[in-house]
């Protein structure tokens, strides 16, 4: 939770603006042989967790290829990802495919970011 700086390791979503408990997510899941170890593990927000689930690749959209998911202890964060306003684009093969099977600009998640961008409790400039 430190590390993370109150903020989801996927999403960038803070902790603070939500009423659903954060979760501790095996990056690589356990059925998978991932670790219950600090190299292993993401502090995420209910949605990115739910959508995530054991899922460790998925489909590129744009080249159709199987493509890894972003790995939190590994990746850096604004090397794949980039806000344009309360949407996060992926800018790479992972930062899409993460975006894609995360459901990271689901409507409800966009339009949660522009409710608290408006209250003054979400700065996309200040979560890259």
């Amino acid at each position: 939770m430190h590390r993370a700086g109150g903020l989801c390791e996927y999403c960038r979503f803070p902790e603070i603006a939500t009423e659903h408990s954060f979760h501790i997510d095996h990056i690589i899941a356990v059925k998978h042989r991932g670790a219950t170890e600090s190299r292993n593990l993401a502090w995420a927000c209910f949605s990115c967790n739910l959508f995530k689930g054991p899922n460790i690749a998925g489909l590129d959209l744009a080249s159709g290829e199987l493509t890894r998911l972003f790995n939190p202890r590994t990746d850096v964060w604004s090397e794949h990802f980039a806000w344009q306003d309360c949407w996060l684009q992926g800018l790479t093969s992972i930062g899409r495919t993460t975006a894609a099977v995360l459901e990271m600009n689901h409507p409800d998640s966009v339009a949660v970011r522009e409710a608290l961008k408006d209250e003054g409790l979400f700065n996309p400039e200040e979560r890259s």
